[in-house]
């Protein structure tokens, strides 16, 4: 099929010149990109790779102070105090 594309024109030189150097043509070279993007779209989450954390979640403690807020509070103890930036404001 044939298609006409606008391309900005220092890409299309760059496009033609690595083309040249592959020895292969403009049009394998853009099939190949549109392939490859394509295929990155298609993976699904079951194919990622798992980054997930080990063990069985929370402890009682942490989840009984509920929400990240207090997470973070008891991971950097005073680091998130209000008040100090007020005082900060009035210099």
């Amino acid at each position: 099929m044939k298609t006409t594309i606008e391309i900005a024109d220092p890409l299309l030189a760059e496009a033609k010149a690595f083309a040249a150097r592959e020895k292969t043509t403009l049009r394998a070279l853009i099939e190949e990109g549109l392939r490859q993007v394509l295929r990155r779209q298609r993976v699904t989450p079951a194919t990622r790779k798992d980054f997930s954390f080990r063990g069985d979640g929370l402890t009682a403690e942490l989840e009984a102070r509920g929400g990240w807020s207090k997470i973070r509070e008891a991971a950097y103890p005073g680091f998130f105090d209000e008040g100090d930036d007020e005082e900060d404001d009035d210099k």
